[in-house]
């Protein structure tokens, strides 16, 4: 990202590089990525390394038609209304964390723990539930298993690059394929066993997958054709980038809340008392969870039908939490996205040729001293207070679930799961950054940690 910082300002927003044999441009002016977002039949996503497929393809891969197919049917799945179950799963995951952390404190009140693992696992945790449901302890299996495969990915994409090294039989590549071969196989067991359950009409649809099945089932009926659904091996895939967008997404997010709250006290402090107020000690709900006010200012949205906003969008009515809402601009899960130029068009003044490769780097521009001021490098949630629009001047300078057309599908969950762990933590304990704390972000499949996240700990 420095390379990115320091390129921009001695050529200005947008310019040009080269990535190996690949022409690319960086484009950091707000009106044209908003064009980019909007036109997404035009500015497609650049083909992902194959071994990246492995790990996760479904809906984020997918372009065009096909994409809008997969949206439709997988919509549903989140909806607000339908997601009103999945916080009686999350608060069971936070619940199980705040038992370990609770045990870490007994007996001195307090004690420095790396957060990170424990977030990890919180994550990982929720999604295997809402995900699978009464499936839950097979899910936790398959969900273990694709964290196995990422390192195995992540080892392998980070290695020297040698072509046609992936159709080798090396020792990692045929642990990579097992691992495939057997997630893929665990799926398909619980989806057979979840379509028998829906033919004898004793179908549970309370969680992703069953209300997956149910909008894909309900597509095939309306049009007469399986061509209008999904086939299973296209519902595994879906189900194995379940794991990798909500674990990775919510984790990191929730990483850096802490990590922002335990260095700013008193804005720790503000978002303890407001969780009081709402709750006391008792179990977080959706209806105060959604109606927190320096946790949120103001609820989220009811459902992703129109999937042409953000859900950060004044306009929209989604003004999601200010203090969420800093540690997004600041810590975006995501540092960058791209898009390819699929035909030879114009954007903006630019005219670009195919195959020219478009850099959106969200993490510079949620940085930018002209769009956000000299204390941008501030946290400062206020700045949110009267919602993105006006935070941003009106400009498309905060994305950090993507955009438009094909902006996020799982924001809610992840927004709704972040908000019911931060508020449980704050009901229990306390917590600031020790001197062993060393702030080093680095980007793997998101934006994590390099070296964990000490904090000291101390039960209230």
């Amino acid at each position: 990202m420095f390379f990115i910082w320091a390129t921009a300002k001695c050529k200005g927003k947008n310019y040009f590089t080269w990535r190996g044999p690949k022409p690319e441009i960086f484009i950091s002016n707000p009106e044209l990525i908003k064009e980019i977002f909007s036109k997404n039949y035009d500015f497609l996503k650049p083909t992902s390394n194959p071994l990246l497929k492995i790990l996760a393809a479904g809906l984020v891969v997918y372009e065009r038609d096909k994409w809008a197919k997969h949206r439709k049917i997988i919509n549903p799945a989140f909806h607000m209304d339908k997601l009103k179950h999945v916080v009686a799963a999350f608060y069971m995951s936070c619940s199980e964390m705040m038992s370990k952390w609770g045990n870490m404190v007994h007996i001195e009140g307090s004690c420095e723990l790396d957060v990170w693992p424990y977030l990890q696992d919180l994550t990982s945790d929720a999604i295997s539930r809402i995900a699978f449901g009464s499936s839950f302890e097979e899910g936790r299996i398959i969900f273990e298993l694709q964290k196995q495969q990422a390192v195995l990915i992540m080892q392998a994409v980070r290695s020297i690059y040698i072509p046609g090294l992936r159709f080798l039989p090396t020792k990692r590549m045929r642990r990579m394929k097992e691992v495939d071969k057997e997630v893929k196989a665990s799926i398909r067991a619980i989806i057979d066993k979840r379509e028998k359950a829906m033919e004898a009409g004793k179908a549970n649809n309370d969680d992703l997958l069953g209300i997956l099945l149910e909008s894909n089932f309900k597509n095939i009926q309306q049009h007469g054709n399986t061509d209008f659904g999904l086939s299973t091996e296209e519902i595994v895939e879906e189900c194995k980038l379940f794991y990798f967008a909500g674990q990775e997404s919510t984790s990191s997010l929730l990483l850096w809340m802490i990590v922002l709250l335990g260095r700013h006290l008193s804005w720790q402090a503000r978002a303890r008392e407001e969780v009081f107020r709402a709750f006391g000690n008792d179990k977080p709900d959706l209806d105060g969870l959604n109606h927190l006010k320096v946790v949120s200012s103001d609820e989220l949205s009811s459902n992703l039908t129109n999937c042409h906003f953000n859900i950060c969008s004044d306009q929209s009515s989604k003004k999601v939490t200010m203090n969420l809402n800093e540690v997004l601009r600041l810590y975006p899960p995501v540092p960058s996205l791209a898009r390819t130029v699929h035909q030879e068009t114009k954007l903006g003044d630019l005219s670009l040729p195919a195959g020219v490769q478009l850099l959106l780097p969200i993490l510079q521009l949620h940085h930018d001293r002209e769009i956000w001021g000299d204390d941008v490098e501030e946290f400062k949630p206020e700045r949110f207070s009267e919602g993105v629009s006006k935070a941003s001047n009106g400009k498309l300078s905060f994305f950090p679930f993507s955009w438009g057309p094909r902006i996020c599908i799982g924001q809610n969950v992840a927004m709704l799961e972040a908000k019911m762990a931060l508020a449980m933590i704050l009901q229990r304990f306390s917590f600031e950054l020790p001197t062993s704390y060393a702030h080093a972000p680095h980007t793997a499949l998101t934006l994590q940690p390099q070296h964990g996240a000490h904090i000291f700990l101390r039960k209230l």
